[in-house]
């Protein structure tokens, strides 16, 4: 099943070099019964950098990320921490 997979700001560097939209987003497939954390490991994405995550605009709390089973079409979003001044 297909999923959109969306990194932002320094996470960008952990998409394929394939990646469309400014490196932002990648379409994914992804067998069923995905779930969040699956794709963040598979990534390789570092747990201190994975701190915003959402499925289709929801923000799911860290414990969610291991039991939330993608469906085909949603979007998967993570941002890192932020800071500003």
């Amino acid at each position: 099943m297909k999923i959109t997979f969306k990194l932002h700001a320094m996470l960008r560097d952990y998409l394929p070099p394939d990646a469309a939209n400014f490196r932002t987003m990648v379409e994914l497939d992804v067998p069923p019964g995905t779930t969040v954390q699956a794709v963040i490991d598979q990534y390789a994405l570092p747990e201190n950098l994975v701190h915003l995550v959402l499925v289709d605009g929801v923000y799911l709390h860290k414990t969610e990320r291991l039991t939330r089973v993608l469906e085909a079409g949603q979007a998967l979003a993570i941002w890192p921490p932020v800071a500003g001044g």
